[in-house]
């Protein structure tokens, strides 16, 4: 059940496949804030974040497990209708493994730094909603 989950669902082979590919091929913004994370944001217990992480049939951006976080830095691809309704389907798939799912912009990445660190760090601060089972409560 995901609401007992600690750890995530195990990679399926074409992600896991993918992930080693999209670590070594990250776009500027993604190598910029993964560089932030390590640099800037403190490094307190439960705030260690991998990049590029195979979760199920997913390729994370940046995923901090301690803290449910997963961030995914999105270029202008991800304004297309088509592109959204794909987003939209994976952030539910990945809320359904007890994860929350925070997008950030290419362009924010690039301009404006601190204020993505901000909306990170507060997320971070956030505990994670975890339903009681007897409930079934929603995320």
């Amino acid at each position: 059940m995901a609401w007992n989950r600690e750890n995530p669902a195990p990679p399926s082979p074409a992600a896991a496949l993918h992930a080693p590919r999209l670590r070594k091929a990250m776009t500027e913004a993604e190598r910029r804030l993964w560089q932030a994370l390590r640099r800037e944001l403190p490094e307190t217990q439960g705030t260690h974040f991998r990049r590029q992480m195979a979760i199920g049939r997913y390729v994370v951006d940046f995923v901090c497990l301690g803290a449910r976080l997963i961030i995914e830095v999105d270029g202008a691809v991800h304004d297309d209708l088509d592109q959204r309704q794909r987003d939209a389907e994976r952030d539910a798939d990945l809320r359904g493994e007890n994860f929350r799912v925070l997008r950030v912009t290419n362009k924010d990445v690039m301009l404006d730094m601190p204020s993505v660190l901000r909306r990170i760090a507060m997320a971070l601060a956030t505990p994670t909603p975890n339903p009681s089972p007897q409930g079934g409560g929603e995320l």
